[in-house]
């Protein structure tokens, strides 16, 4: 059995850690970079590389690990079951100056776990194994970690990938604590959470629905947790790991104007990922966004209505203008209004 290799240096070593959640045409250079102007997360994980067997390292995904100038670690995630072919692409990706491999087990988009990829592979524990035997023998110089949920429909699998996990020596799992089934809806079992910190040799990372400070640090207390991986809620306050840590040091969370919330709009809106495409997407593009972003903005969800209402990228700045620099006296609130 190999062994287990060390993580990379965290920002605050005396603190839990920080990781900005893999997202699928989300986490990619350009948010990396405008996650870190407003205060980075001690690691960061690219997008998946699909992995099969005819594919090869996709090239703009590999710009987060080649141009990253955030000074933050970066760990390349695959999604795949061909064996032969993970070991290739995880052999490739070592060639380049990430932190570790991650392996998504957690995907919960149905045309991704019918392949048998990402969640899919909760139904298949015996393949599990064997993967990851593969990946640690191919991954022996930097971390080898898993990112992954409680079970597929269930939690019948969950114990059984736990042990898996400790036989073959995974330096880093962060864990979802919903299954494949529930999606994003439902309560984050953190129950389970903590019992994997129980079970496990290596750090857990929590993740799900950690959606401000407080829950994090609600969610370290509650788990015992090595650290925090915040996903979607980023998206909506990307100062959220900079209040984790002040939170941490029991300092007051500093709440943030929405004048520069407007000006994290336009670093999205400015970001070669929007310049790029045509007019008519580009609405929609920041639409991706504003909708986490617009449930910390107003109580009675009148941004979130009226954001949606528009059509063009005219209007949704227009609009963004008008109710965001209004009154230089308003803040983000530190956690999305409950029921917008």
């Amino acid at each position: 059995m190999s062994s287990q290799v060390s993580l990379p240096q965290s920002l605050h070593p005396y603190l839990p850690l920080t990781a900005l959640a893999p997202m699928q045409d989300v986490t990619n250079l350009w948010f990396m970079k405008v996650i870190a102007q407003y205060g980075s997360p001690d690691y960061f994980f690219t997008e998946y590389f699909r992995v099969n067997d005819t594919s090869r390292l996709n090239r703009s995904i590999l710009t987060a690990i080649t141009e990253n100038d955030t000074g933050r670690p970066v760990f390349a995630q695959m999604i795949g079951e061909s064996i032969p072919d993970l070991v290739r692409t995880a052999i490739d990706l070592c060639r380049y100056n990430i932190a570790g491999v991650d392996l998504n087990m957690g995907c919960p988009a149905p045309r991704i776990y019918r392949k048998n990829v990402g969640g899919g592979l909760l139904l298949l524990p015996e393949k599990v194994d064997r993967i990851l035997a593969e990946l640690r023998q191919a991954v022996n110089d930097r971390p080898l970690t898993v990112k992954m949920r409680l079970g597929f429909e269930n939690t019948d699998t969950f114990y059984e990938i736990l042990d898996t996990i400790n036989r073959h020596s995974i330096d880093l799992l962060s864990l979802h604590g919903r299954t494949v089934k529930d999606m994003y809806h439902g309560a984050v079992k953190y129950d389970l959470i903590a019992e994997a910190v129980r079970r496990v040799n290596c750090p857990v990372l929590a993740n799900g629905n950690i959606y401000s400070a407080t829950t994090a640090i609600e969610v370290l207390s509650q788990t015992g947790a090595a650290g925090v991986m915040v996903g979607r809620w980023a998206i909506g306050n990307p100062w959220i790991f900079s209040q984790i840590r002040q939170a941490l040091r029991f300092e007051p969370i500093v709440p943030v104007p929405l004048i520069e919330v407007r000006n994290y709009i336009d670093r999205l809106w400015q970001t070669p990922t929007a310049a790029n495409m045509p007019e008519r997407s580009r609405a929609g593009y920041l639409k991706m966004f504003l909708n986490y972003i617009a449930l910390s903005v107003d109580a009675e969800g009148h941004f979130l209505r009226l954001m949606r209402q528009t059509s063009t990228e005219l209007e949704l700045l227009n609009l963004c203008d008008r109710l965001l620099l209004g009154d230089s006296t308003k803040t983000l609130a530190l956690a999305p209004y409950s029921g917008v």
